[in-house]
């Protein structure tokens, strides 16, 4: 039948765990179909099939990709208890439970990921895989060519080392005293960028991820989100794969 799966496969796309850990957790006698345990790896499920992973059943939506431009002001959160703009909030007509693909801090703008496709996030998150993120500065201050350079060699901030691939001044405002600065990450660790900057001495005036990997904003306005195409859900998903073991 068609729209049978391996059951690993079933698991580590639900988000409990990855393609490797699943199959352990399938020998391991930990996965039930219908009621029953499984240990075979080649077991195959449909739609209509029960699976329960260590007791909890796993959920089996359709995978979907979405793209957003996250406006300024909204938190890179499917919640939020002080009640703020989170990014869900626009997509009112998904009806799968997606989430945030990684974060965007609350007052930085730009291009999001979000999914239902557990498996996925995590390759994409996978701390060695080289997805080229591109970010947009607004400094505060102009930064010389050697304090770029320093982005670049790598940096210790409060106790965590943090290192960009590349960062150009864009241009300068000299008048106003700031800069627009192009700066590219791999890693994505929390207020990477700001924290950078910060410890250089150029606070941020602003900041926007303007490209993921393949994808960019082009056409978009902040707020605005789409489905992601096929074949760009395959480039990220070889993007990633080229690095991790």
């Amino acid at each position: 039948m068609a729209d049978m799966e391996r059951l690993q496969k079933v698991i580590a796309h639900a988000g409990v765990a990855s393609r490797r850990k699943a199959e352990k957790l399938i020998v391991d006698g930990k996965v039930t179909v219908n009621g029953k345990v499984v240990t075979e790896l080649g077991t195959k499920v449909g739609k209509n099939d029960d699976v329960e992973v260590e007791g909890v059943p796993i959920d089996k939506e359709e995978p979907v990709y979405y793209l957003l431009y996250k406006p300024r002001g909204v938190i890179s959160s499917v919640s939020d208890d002080k009640g703020r703009k989170v990014v869900t909030d626009f997509l009112p007509e998904v009806k799968e439970r997606i989430f945030p693909i990684g974060r965007l801090d609350y007052d930085t703008s730009g291009l999001i990921l979000l999914t239902n496709d557990g498996e996925f996030a995590n390759l994409l998150m996978h701390p060695s895989h080289e997805v080229d993120k591109v970010y947009i500065a607004k400094t505060k201050g102009i930064p010389t060519k050697d304090q770029l350079k320093q982005l670049k060699k790598g940096m210790t901030v409060d106790g965590e080392y943090l290192k960009a691939v590349h960062a150009k001044v864009t241009s300068t405002d000299s008048k106003k005293n700031t800069a627009i600065v192009q700066i590219v990450l791999h890693e994505g660790k929390n207020r990477q960028v700001r924290r950078m900057f910060e410890s250089l001495g150029y606070p941020l005036d602003k900041l926007k991820r303007e490209r993921y990997g393949t994808l960019d904003l082009h056409g978009m306005n902040a707020g605005d989100s789409r489905p992601l195409k096929p074949f760009e859900v395959k480039q990220l998903r070889a993007l990633a794969e080229k690095t991790v073991e």
